[in-house]
């Protein structure tokens, strides 16, 4: 197996716990980073995986897993663990796995899943749409699909996603998550390949020739796998299209970090609001 041969990669390095007195990783760990891996291949596929099993109608259940060595990691390596589906059965799936330092292949992996019915644990046919959806990553296509319209077109999907994170996640009062700015603002919601909507945010346009980006809201599972990311850039492709010069937002210190990677810039000083820390921040259009 060579590197090339995979699209997906999970990077980790090996620390104190995980290797023996000649700092050799222990052989039993291999499985876990695989298993480590495969949560953050879900999230490249931008399902949530308990609700995206829910409507798919079942779970996915290990039936095998070998593991083959070529080598030994060691302590404060950085690793890549790079997974790919090689084969979809009727009710089974088979990724295949590596472990690479650099180029040098030191594991291989074959996993197999079971699509079965949850309570009884009997296998199921894998649905169509899950079927359809790792044919198209394992292809390379974008698994998110975002939308931008009105409050009446996509309303009702940014309200849910808001709850879940704002009132539910945050415990800020419900009646703070929307508002009436929510009639006039351009709206965007970022969906899965199974419909779902798992991000969202909102572009109001101020009369000072500036625009403020607020109400971005990401699916807990999904945080760090780029969605927000993209639900931002989008919203600011519409500032920019609508001529404003400058976009701002208040951002919750939690997430400076993030908005500051994207040419963002803190102004001002941080103040509370719905009980929690915030910045406001500010870059061109």
């Amino acid at each position: 197996m060579k590197r090339h041969d995979f699209r997906f990669f999970h990077r980790l390095r090996v620390r104190w716990a995980e290797v023996d007195m000649q700092k050799i990783v222990f052989n039993a760990h291999y499985l876990m980073y695989f298993d480590t891996a495969i949560t953050d291949y879900w999230r490249d596929l931008a399902l949530p995986y308990e609700e995206s099993m829910h409507q798919l109608g079942g779970d996915l259940y290990v039936k095998k897993a070998s593991v083959e060595y070529h080598g030994s990691a060691r302590f404060d390596d950085r690793l890549d663990v790079a997974l790919r589906c090689a084969r979809i059965g009727n009710s089974s799936m088979t990724f295949t796995g590596a472990i690479f330092r650099d180029e040098q292949l030191l594991i291989g992996c074959e996993l197999i899943y079971v699509f079965a019915d949850p309570v009884t644990q009997t296998s199921r046919t894998l649905p169509d749409a899950l079927r359809h959806l790792l044919t198209r990553f394992e292809a390379g296509e974008s698994m998110v699909q975002i939308r931008k319209g009105d409050w009446a077109t996509l309303g009702s999907d940014a309200a849910r996603i808001r709850t879940t994170v704002f009132v539910q996640e945050q415990g800020i009062p419900m009646e703070m998550a929307c508002d009436e700015a929510d009639r006039t603002a351009v709206h965007a919601v970022a969906y899965n390949g199974l419909g779902q909507g798992i991000a969202t945010g909102r572009l109001v346009r101020q009369a000072d020739g500036t625009a403020k980006i607020g109400r971005l809201a990401v699916h807990r599972a999904l945080r760090g796998a780029h969605v927000g990311q993209d639900l931002l850039l989008a919203l600011m492709e519409d500032a920019r299209e609508s001529g404003h010069r400058e976009v701002m937002l208040h951002a919750q210190r939690s997430a400076e970090g993030f908005y500051s990677r994207l040419g963002f810039n803190v102004r001002g000083q941080p103040f509370d609001e719905a009980g929690i820390s915030h910045i406001e921040m500010a870059r061109t259009a």
